[in-house]
């Protein structure tokens, strides 16, 4: 399985983004990993653009603050259930600042909100990453969470 994250967007604060780095590189020992950065548009060239890297067979994450709410545990198990359906991809969608267009809402196959909160992009590319790498943790039963 691979992990893919879209996020419309900028790079801009490196602090963020060296953390950012560091947690993707956490998570390349267990998966492939990849970035792609959509420019900030209007929603619907924003969501062209995802449409046009989404695979198939992706299992698409849009992250969206009316998703449902996962903890460390429930995401763990999430992301085994994936594994165990052979998902050759979990893309995980960060949108706009006004959210996705309507056919990426439709192509989502799980909305997904990390908090209730409103954070600033590169913030949330941080929790991601973070998120997952404290799950793997979990399913590889390392200590990094302490649960």
């Amino acid at each position: 399985m691979k992990f893919t994250f879209i996020s419309v967007g900028k790079k801009n604060d490196s602090d963020i983004e060296e953390a950012v780095a560091d947690y993707t590189k956490r998570i390349k020992r267990y998966f492939p990993v990849e970035w792609k950065l959509i420019p900030t548009s209007d929603k619907e060239k924003e969501g062209e653009s995802i449409l046009k890297i989404l695979g198939s067979g992706d299992f698409i994450m849009a992250l969206d603050d009316k998703g449902k709410e996962l903890d460390t545990i429930e995401l763990s198990q999430f992301i085994e259930k994936r594994m165990s359906v052979s998902d050759k991809r979990i893309v995980f969608v960060i949108g706009g600042a006004y959210g996705f267009s309507d056919e990426v809402y439709k192509r989502a196959n799980f909305k997904w909100s990390l908090s209730k909160l409103t954070f600033p992009h590169q913030l949330v590319r941080l929790i991601l990453v973070e998120s997952l790498y404290r799950a793997i943790s979990v399913i590889k039963k390392e200590p990094y969470h302490h649960g």
